[in-house]
């Protein structure tokens, strides 16, 4: 196959769930809820369950249910020593080089969350930008419109001739109904009903010769 772009999604995929980052922004948007929000600490499983299942994300539930600033959110959630939970990853570096595709960041945060994470991880440079929520205009994955946005500004012309790497089931479900060449990076590696490829860790991308076969 010829593929011509690659989306990779940030957190959870460019770096493990095991390094306990992703679960140190959750628990920042717990507090966010309890502090800012007013929610009773045991009300907020629940709210945010039912946020992420309605509408993609917590972000998303509040901007519509409350008209929560989105700047003042991200900037709360995302307050954290990132270099207590990452370090510099060359062989990632050299992975992301190998690849011929135009590679770009698709996230449902923002940008300057990620570019602090690319350049942590020392894979700044690797990419021809960020999709973040800002440039879809808070429209989240999996929404399709957040993919068709995704599409446009990294001049996607057709999904078949993109991969779509993310460890959310519901985006990589999403995507491949769409068309997309999809992996779902899963670090417990159960088979995921419906998922068609799935790896454990983005360092196994190596796994799939195809994504080098137009190479020069």
């Amino acid at each position: 196959m010829n593929f011509k772009n690659i989306l990779f999604d940030l957190d959870g995929t460019l770096y493990g769930n095991r390094t306990g980052l992703w679960d140190a922004i959750k628990s920042r948007i717990d507090l966010f809820l309890h502090e800012k929000m007013g929610f009773d600490d045991k009300l907020i499983p629940t709210i945010r369950q039912e946020y992420y299942t309605r509408y993609g994300t917590t972000l998303k539930g509040l901007q519509i249910n409350y008209n929560v600033n989105p700047d003042e959110y991200l900037e709360f959630t995302h307050d954290l020593p990132l270099e207590s939970y990452l370090q510099k990853d060359p062989s990632l570096r050299s992975l992301l080089e190998s690849l011929p595709q135009a590679k770009w960041v698709f996230t449902n945060s923002d940008s300057k969350h990620a570019n602090r994470i690319l350049e942590i991880l020392g894979i700044e440079g690797c990419f021809q930008g960020i999709i973040d929520i800002y440039a879809t205009n808070f429209h989240c994955k999996p929404e399709e419109i957040a993919f068709r946005k995704a599409m446009e500004i990294a001049g996607i012309n057709t999904p078949s001739a993109c991969v779509f790497v993310d460890d959310n089931e519901r985006n990589i479900l999403a995507a491949q109904k769409m068309g997309f060449f999809s992996i779902l990076i899963n670090d417990n590696q159960q088979t995921q009903e419906g998922i068609v490829h799935q790896i454990k860790t983005i360092h196994n991308l190596v796994t799939f010769p195809e994504l080098w076969d137009n190479k020069k």
